[in-house]
Formats: C-alpha cells, structure tokens, sequence
C-alpha cells in the first residue's frame, strides 16, 4: 500500500503543468534598427601599446635523450661467441 501511494505521489508530480495564455499585450517588440549618433561625444585618450621588450635570440631547445643511441655492439658479439662455443 505504502509503495502504491508514493508511485502515485510521483505520478501526480511528473504530470505536466499547465501553461498560462499568452498575452499579447505583454509582448516586446524591438526596433529594426537601432542608430547611435557619435558626433555629439567627444572622445580623448591615450594610445596604450606593449613595450620593445622583444626576445630576438630565439635558441633550438635542447633536451637530454633518454635513449643512449649506441655505435656499435663489439661487446655482445664477444659475448655471444663466447656463450655458442
């Protein structure tokens, strides 16, 4: 019973509300165009731009390898004779 009453309670919850008209009164309308006159306003500032503070050295980076590439492998041919022998 308990289990049948809240699905019902959850029904009655999940049960889409109803919407008021709309008025067409309460409507906003926007103009087409909008013109905003600056020949009125009087406009002075200051150019503000970045200083000569340009880095012209630019440098490849160099890292460490972490693999050692190795010329040649005279060791493990040794070691291999010696182990067929």
């Amino acid at each position: 019973m308990k289990r049948f009453v809240t699905l019902l309670a959850l029904l009655a919850a999940a049960s889409p509300a109803l919407a008021q008209d709309e008025d067409d009164s309460r409507r906003v309308q926007y103009k087409q165009r909008t013109e905003i006159d600056f020949d009125a306003v009087d406009v002075s500032g200051e150019l503000v731009k970045p200083s000569n503070n340009l880095v012209a050295d630019r440098r490849k980076a160099s890292f460490n390898p972490l693999i050692q590439l190795r010329q040649d492998f005279n060791d493990e041919m040794k070691w291999s004779v010696n182990e067929v022998q």
